[in-house]
């Protein structure tokens, strides 16, 4: 299978999660990407995650997550022989990702507008915080501050509990797929016009563009502030998650006809001509009511038992899983989401998350491990026209 980005080269700058989950998406769909990484330190992220045995051999279970189909390059971008070489090599790039503090990569003497002069098509794309203008580009930030920023930690949790976190780096990740998403819009865009782009994408723009976006929207059009409810719907009842006789159940009303399928599930048709839930502006004002009249009766059975009947009601429905539970579930092995791979630094296979979608009907091929700090780096020299007496000049020099 010839997938969609081959034959595209990304030099890839960027660390720990925003960036390397952006190259990773780009990776998986076939782009060769070159990870350029400080010499004898690496990505941040090698050194991360819950095996720490994993992480002294700077192959931390963080980094595998999302470095597999890369290759890495060590670079010293300090020394000008590095800076040397890193101009050579974007003459022969497609993109350039960075995730550094603004202005980090003019004060090298890299900024986009230095290598467009050496490649006029090449797309080059940063991810930060706030982005590169603003009162705030220069602050150095994180998915918590971000969290933070865009409103999604005020409306996490309830009334007693907000803000919270969410459990999961959410913005890290948005801005990931948005900077995937840029850059491969501007491949398409290039292949017409033969342009390249500079791409600024910010966290906190992400964010507000998409996690939280529609509550926004109804605060900008409507004059609703929203608040925190816990687990349950911002614009429609009942949706949330609900206590039964055995543990919680996650249950979505989105439409009429799903609310009068519910009542008829649950054993309650009376609840569909009742005045206080009649319309879906009536179930959300009296929604804790509601909540508690569900709650009450789904206590005498078990979830997986509501389940079925809802599902077979045509309700949607489903259980809350910890981490471990869908991992091992079968929905996730038949799709083939997660792949294994033999890392040879660690003398061990290890599964990976691959792309989230099928390509013809088949998952998208993980065809390479993470890689050991530095791996390609006479590969990638050699592709470039260095020598190898070149390379080992620029080694004993501490450049790679």
């Amino acid at each position: 299978m010839t997938l969609p980005l081959a034959g595209i080269r990304v030099l890839d700058l960027s660390n720990v999660i925003a960036g390397p989950l952006a190259s990773y998406q780009l990776a998986l769909m076939g782009a060769e990407v070159i990870k350029v990484e400080v010499p004898g330190i690496g990505d941040l992220s090698r050194k991360m995650g819950a095996d720490l045995a994993a992480g002294r051999k700077q192959m931390g279970t963080s980094f595998l997550a999302f470095n597999s189909n890369k290759k890495s390059l060590s670079l010293n971008l300090k020394s000008e022989k590095g800076k040397e070489v890193f101009r050579t090599l974007v003459k022969g790039a497609d993109v350039v990702l960075e995730n550094f503090r603004p202005g980090a990569m003019a004060r090298l003497g890299l900024s986009a507008e230095t290598l467009r002069t050496l490649n006029p098509r090449l797309i080059y794309c940063a991810v930060s915080g706030f982005g590169q203008t603003g009162p705030l580009a220069q602050r150095a930030s994180y998915d918590q501050i971000i969290q933070g920023y865009c409103g999604l930690m005020s409306l996490t949790g309830d009334a007693e509990t907000a803000p919270v976190k969410a459990g999961l780096v959410v913005c890290d990740t948005t801005a990931a797929i948005t900077a995937a998403f840029a850059i491969a819009s501007a491949l398409v865009r290039r292949a017409n016009t033969g342009e390249g782009e500079t791409i600024d994408v910010s966290m906190l723009d992400s964010s507000l563009g998409s996690i939280t976006s529609w509550v926004i929207s109804n605060y900008l059009n409507a004059g609703n502030v929203p608040k925190p409810i816990g687990n349950h719907s911002q614009t429609s009842a009942p949706s949330g998650t609900f206590r039964t006789g055995d543990g919680p159940l996650n249950i979505v009303n989105n439409e009429q006809k799903q609310f009068a399928a519910t009542c008829d599930a649950l054993g309650l048709p009376e609840l569909k001509t009742d005045p206080r839930f009649a319309e879906r502006d009536d179930r959300m004002k009296n929604q804790r009511v509601l909540q508690e009249i569900l709650e009450n009766h789904l206590a005498t059975d078990t979830a997986a038992a509501w389940e079925a009947k809802l599902i077979a009601h045509g309700v949607p429905a489903g259980p809350v899983y910890s981490v471990p539970q869908i991992a091992e579930h079968a929905q996730m092995r038949e799709r083939g989401q997660l792949q294994t791979v033999h890392v040879p630094r660690l003398e061990r296979d290890v599964q990976v998350v691959g792309a989230g979608y099928k390509l013809g009907g088949k998952p998208v091929p993980i065809t390479a491990p993470p890689p050991a700090l530095g791996q390609h780096t006479q590969d990638v020299l050699r592709a470039a026209g260095y020598s190898d007496a070149d390379i080992e000049t620029l080694r004993a020099e501490g450049v790679i």
